[in-house]
């Protein structure tokens, strides 16, 4: 059947471009503009602009091993297979979900082959190196100090988390950021006019909010925004002029629902609980609660963010207003009471106390004091007057003087106060602020103070 139209007669000729075309519909239009060159990539200007390291380091061909590590859609395999490119060197492909041990050994058998035989370099990217486990990781390990392969490796999570020290050591680390909206646009514009790759031959009018919408929704991811316009594009009867008109509705059906990127075991989940507190601590309640909101509609489990609120009632808050450590409780049992939706209200409630609150973290910063003075201090002994009446009997008998087993009763006293002492070489630990409710506390701190002083 091959032989059956000779190469380069018209009718074979006119075979070999149908099945061209139907290769390109078959292909998703995210993976036909997949960028072949540096200047391509959309966004990462951080580390492949003119002068950059990872930028020099291609430019040169010097570089050993790299890890990539960012959001999805951001051109991490793309940015590999560019490399490749750029350096003709062989590019071989692994994935840590798919990939074992002996698959790995495979290609680095293949790689040691192809140098002996043709002097030509290996680019072994693992995408999601994350999921490989210590011992896979370790695999590599002598291959990359041989030079036997150039690895890169892409993950989604922390590489100095979830990535063995003895890889990220041995390998440069780029961190790539989501992908700007303005940016989105210039690249759904590009695939639009792309005739060779994109929709350049579709005959497509898209409106400038329809693009937007698409690029906003798409939240930094590329391969998402990609998806969204060719559903659009494919799914949009031509007028009587032949135009595909994409509007602002069609955009808006074609992605529904914006992507959140979130990872509730991962760097989002981490990035963004720690944004929602330092908010709180840093008195700014719009920002909680947008941080606040992102959790919840992402799906972040409302119990942990209680929990965390209620730590921050107590780090933070702390005694300049007690009641926040109340609020913070109670939101969380009303929580617990109401469940979803309905409990996200109590939620936003605690959330805007607890950021408009005065704040203080002596009673936090006291506790860690004294704890390192425990840990890494001479251990004190707890004075005879203070100790339970059957070790004060012992230390008796034992000759210490009745004045220095005296307990005084607080209670026993004008304003239930005396002076005595509790802790040894008088230590302090707790420095009141002037902070809300803190304020009043400091004031008889240094009232009992001046009566000790006094006595004293």
């Amino acid at each position: 059947m091959d032989g059956l139209f000779p190469e380069g007669s018209e009718q074979g000729n006119k075979t070999e471009l149908n099945d061209q075309d139907a290769d390109k519909h078959s292909t998703p239009l995210a993976a036909r503009m997949r960028p072949t060159r540096i200047e391509e990539i959309a966004g990462q200007s951080h580390i492949l602009g003119e002068g950059k390291l990872l930028r020099r380091a291609i430019d040169a061909d010097r570089f050993s091993s790299l890890i990539f590590y960012g959001p999805p859609g951001t051109g991490k395999t793309t940015l590999a297979t560019v490399i490749a490119q750029s350096t003709n060197s062989r590019f071989e492909m692994l994935n840590g979900v798919e990939s074992n041990v002996s698959e790995i050994r495979d290609k680095i058998a293949q790689a040691r082959t192809w140098k002996q035989l043709r002097n030509q370099t290996t680019i072994l990217f693992i995408d999601e190196i994350h999921r490989f486990n210590k011992s896979q990781q370790d695999v590599l390990l002598p291959h990359i100090e041989r030079g036997t392969v150039r690895f890169i490796g892409a993950t989604t999570h922390n590489p100095y988390y979830y990535i063995n020290s003895p890889l990220t050591s041995r390998s440069q680390i780029f961190q790539l950021e989501s992908v700007s909206e303005e940016e989105l646009i210039i690249l759904l514009e590009r695939a639009i006019s792309d005739k060779e790759n994109g929709l350049g031959d579709e005959n497509i009018v898209a409106d400038k909010d329809a693009l937007r919408h698409i690029a906003e929704k798409s939240d930094g991811d590329a391969r998402k925004a990609l998806t969204a316009l060719e559903l659009a594009a494919l799914t949009t009867p031509s007028g009587k002029s032949g135009e595909i008109t994409i509007t602002l509705d069609i955009a808006a059906e074609s992605i529904q629902q914006k992507a959140i990127v979130y990872d509730a075991t991962g760097d989002a989940h981490y990035d963004t609980i720690s944004a929602y507190i330092k908010s709180i601590r840093g008195s700014d309640p719009d920002a909680a609660l947008y941080w606040l909101a992102k959790m919840l509609v992402a799906g972040e489990d409302p119990r942990y963010i209680a929990r965390r609120m209620v730590i921050s009632a107590s780090e933070d808050i702390g005694l300049a207003d007690s009641n926040g450590l109340r609020v913070a409780m109670d939101a969380q049992q009303a929580f617990e009471f109401l469940g979803m939706p309905e409990g996200r209200i109590p939620l936003a409630h605690a959330t805007v106390y607890l950021a408009t609150a005065p704040k203080s973290n002596s009673a936090y910063a006291a506790l860690n004091e004294a704890m390192a003075d425990v840990e890494h201090g001479k251990t004190l002994a707890v004075p005879a007057h203070l100790r339970t009446p059957t070790r004060k009997k012992l230390a008796s008998a034992s000759g210490t003087k009745d004045t220095e087993l005296e307990y005084h009763y607080s209670h026993s006293f004008e304003g239930n106060y005396v002076p005595q002492a509790y802790l040894p070489e008088g230590r302090q630990y707790y420095h009141p602020t002037e902070n809300g409710l803190e304020k009043r506390i400091k004031e008889r701190l240094d009232y009992w103070a001046a009566q000790h002083n006094s006595n004293s």
